[in-house]
């Protein structure tokens, strides 16, 4: 169950807000003021923290600051009643996750923190970002992706899920000229269309059911610094049409919006999917397409550079793992044997679930849980001529079955959406296979 940590000195709000995400499912603790928040942060790990800015003594956007500190990869929600969108711009360059204006419905909270919670791979600690790599290839994209940051122009990463894309866009921000403005990430797979529309274009009181307030979309909010389009395959070609127009006129229309507003906008695209098959498929708009592939950069697999295991685990084992503990060598060299389909964002799951349970100081091969010999987590077997297809699909086919069909679980570790994934077994079913 997922912990979260609510702050508001106003109890009936409080009360309201903890019975709406204890609901979900949710594990709730609450705090009626900033001091108390940060005596429970130091004694506890939240997914999540909730928080209003208007506070007594310590208000939200101070407690954020304080949360940074104490744990920097912890999303941090804002709650305001007076929110404009210089607060809300502020607030995101500080590092709050996301922002919410009173009066504010049910639905828009939980869709709010269960984003929040949905989890990613290693954020960044500083305001430079890390990125942990011996490889070659590697480190040509990056100084490929470090060129390109000096310009506005529209990037394009494509790569397997699990291998850092979103990392690489916070590199090309950190790099930039816009650094010290704000760096705004949407998962486009991540809502139902009509709610994505009004992530990223914001919308009018009114315009819909469930407005309750003018909401400013995450185009608005990245204005001067950078958009991130996660899964941007995803998108529904209706709103497709409209990012083509914001690329080309560089101006957003909010839902049930009057007139266009202005927006200073770099863009970052990100991908698991070949987006020029999508548009083949007549999926992806082909005019869409070369508007966002200016700049290509495609992330090698983690299965690609090897010598990056070992480096890559004893980082997570500095940052996760308790005083004293390392990996044996042994163990380094299991890691080394893995496929490793979930890439990054697997090994960095298997290390700490490793350094979680160990009871010794050296994490042997025992502590991984990684049996080789066993088909559901053996290496898929690659030979000359086999098709990436293939290979995904073989893949899909032992996580399936890992997870005894559950799509959702699946899903999760194979770093995909649910959708992403339903997509996967529809198209194996129209061609006559059942996984």
């Amino acid at each position: 169950m997922k912990e979260l940590l609510v702050v508001d000195d106003e109890q009936q709000m409080l009360v309201a807000i903890e019975e709406t995400l204890k609901r979900k499912g949710f594990s709730v603790t609450t705090a009626t003021n900033g001091m108390d928040a940060v005596g429970k942060l130091r004694n506890h790990f939240y997914q999540a923290v909730i928080t209003d800015v208007r506070m007594p003594e310590l208000s939200g956007l101070d407690l954020l600051k304080q949360i940074k500190k104490l744990s920097p990869s912890t999303p941090v929600i804002l709650l305001t009643g007076h929110g404009t969108v210089t607060d809300a711009v502020t607030a995101l360059k500080q590092g709050a996750y996301d922002y919410l204006m009173k009066p504010f419905s049910a639905r828009e909270l939980t869709d709010v923190v269960d984003k929040a919670t949905r989890g990613s791979l290693e954020e960044p600690t500083s305001g430079d970002v890390e990125i942990v790599t011996n490889d070659p290839a590697m480190r040509q994209l990056l100084e490929m992706a470090s060129q390109a940051a000096q310009s506005d122009t529209t990037v394009l990463v494509e790569a397997e899920s699990g291998t850092g894309k979103e990392l690489i866009a916070r590199f090309i921000h950190s790099c930039s000229s816009r650094r010290e403005n704000a760096f705004v990430a949407v998962n486009c797979a991540a809502l139902p269309d009509e709610l994505l529309e009004s992530e990223l274009f914001g919308h009018e009181k009114g315009a819909f059911t469930g407005a309750l307030s003018r909401k400013i979309g995450k185009f608005e909010l990245a204005h001067r610094g950078t958009i991130l389009l996660d899964e941007i395959g995803e998108m529904v070609p209706r709103l497709q049409a409209k990012l083509l127009r914001v690329l080309q006129e560089k101006e957003i229309d909010r839902v049930g919006g009057l007139s266009p507003t202005r927006v200073d906008v770099r863009v970052i695209a990100t991908t698991n999917r070949n987006l020029k098959e999508l548009v083949n498929e007549g999926q992806f708009r082909e005019d869409l397409y070369y508007r966002l592939n200016v700049i290509p950069l495609t992330i090698p697999p983690l299965r690609e550079r090897k010598k990056d295991i070992p480096l890559l685990a004893n980082h997570f084992c500095n940052r996760f793992g308790r005083e004293g503990q390392s990996f044996a060598q042994e163990t380094l060299d299991l890691l080394q044997k893995y496929h490793w389909p979930g890439n990054v964002r697997e090994l960095e799951n298997v290390t700490r679930r490793a350094l979680a349970l160990s009871r010794n100081p050296v994490i042997s091969p025992g502590d991984l849980f990684l049996n080789l010999d066993d088909p559901t987590q053996a290496s898929i077997e690659v030979k000359a001529g086999i098709s990436l297809k293939e290979i995904e699909k073989e893949v899909i086919r032992v996580t399936l079955r890992e997870t005894e069909g559950n799509r959702t679980h699946a899903a999760r570790m194979l770093g995909v959406s649910l959708r992403t994934l339903r997509n996967k077994l529809r198209e194996y079913r129209e061609q006559g296979e059942i996984l």
